[in-house]
């Protein structure tokens, strides 16, 4: 028995959508100028192309699709039906390209462009709104679309895309990022209010290993921090909550149900006692990255500079 096979090769699906975006697009702008004339001539010189080539796209487009859209009479032409239903949606898709590209370009505006920041739960409160205000009086139509999460989460984001720079902790190290430290931002032991060392001003870490544990979630760059210091005084923390939040982890101190490593709050919390931690050296240190090769627009370069302008200086006393 003999068998015979097609020598043309199948194409899936998506590998047909995906040859049909590459054969149309080109056309449609060809096709909503000659539909919007009614004359090869007049479109021609609008669109700035040889009439005969437009007349060919025209007559590979029908051919593409497989669909007569023009009825012609010398260079005048007028749309069939299925012409007049192809170009509504031509219209439509040439409308979105067109805002996509508007919109792309706003955001590259060195007057009034955007930025889109990232930074740390604990930077939001004080530190992020008095940068923003200070670079904005130099800048005032530079937009932000602001992003506050863990440090972890930030540098995906920065890989995505989704981010031109963040300010996180601890200063990230990885061959596709650049990072510049920033400040430096103390650390303090926070205990409640009534706890043995709140009549202390300053504590060396060790005289807490024995004490119950409030922290960020692993993952967060200040667990990490919390736990290499403790480590560093000798003792692992025994951790009873953990959560996602600084301000949250104040209020389990303030509520006795231990005790924590915490930056400055922006505003003293009642119920709870901020020691000076003495030994180890107890910071964080801040710094600003962003992804390596990556072209910044005007309005991110301008933002760049002026947090690294800010280097020392970027924290609240």
């Amino acid at each position: 028995m003999v068998h015979e096979y097609s020598s043309q090769a199948r194409v899936s699906p998506s590998s047909y959508e995906e040859d049909m975006r590459l054969l149309l697009a080109p056309r449609l702008a060809y096709f909503a100028g000659v539909a919007r004339h009614e004359h090869v001539t007049r479109a021609a010189q609008e669109l700035g192309v040889p009439q005969s080539t437009l007349s060919r796209a025209m007559v590979r487009l029908e051919q593409d699709l497989g669909v007569t859209l023009f009825t012609r009479k010398g260079r005048t032409v007028s749309l069939t039906p299925a012409g007049r239903d192809f170009l509504v949606s031509v219209e439509r898709a040439l409308g979105e390209v067109e805002r996509a590209a508007e919109s792309v370009r706003a955001d590259a505006d060195p007057s009034g462009g955007k930025v889109a920041f990232g930074f740390l739960h604990t930077m939001g409160s004080e530190t992020v709104p008095e940068l923003i205000r200070a670079f904005r009086v130099d800048h005032p139509r530079i937009r932000f679309t602001l992003v506050q999460n863990y440090g972890e989460a930030m540098i995906e984001r920065l890989r995505s895309g989704e981010l031109d720079l963040c300010l996180t902790s601890p200063v990230p190290d990885a061959p596709d990022l650049v990072a510049r430290r920033l400040d430096d931002q103390r650390l303090r032991l926070v205990v409640p209010d009534d706890h043995r060392l709140a009549t202390r001003k300053r504590v060396r870490l060790a005289e807490a290993a024995d004490e119950t544990f409030v922290t960020l979630e692993p993952g967060y760059g200040l667990r990490r921090i919390t736990d290499a210091l403790c480590a560093e005084a000798g003792f692992s923390p025994r951790v009873a909550f953990e959560g996602e939040e600084a301000e949250t982890l104040r209020g389990l101190v303030a509520a006795g149900l231990g005790v924590a490593l915490l930056p400055p709050p922006a505003v003293p919390r009642p119920g709870v006692v901020e020691l000076t931690v003495t030994a180890p050296r107890a910071i964080r240190e801040v710094g600003v990255a962003w992804l390596d090769g990556h072209a910044d627009t005007p309005p991110v370069a301008a933002f760049k500079k002026f947090l690294l302008s800010r280097r020392g200086n970027l924290l609240p006393d």
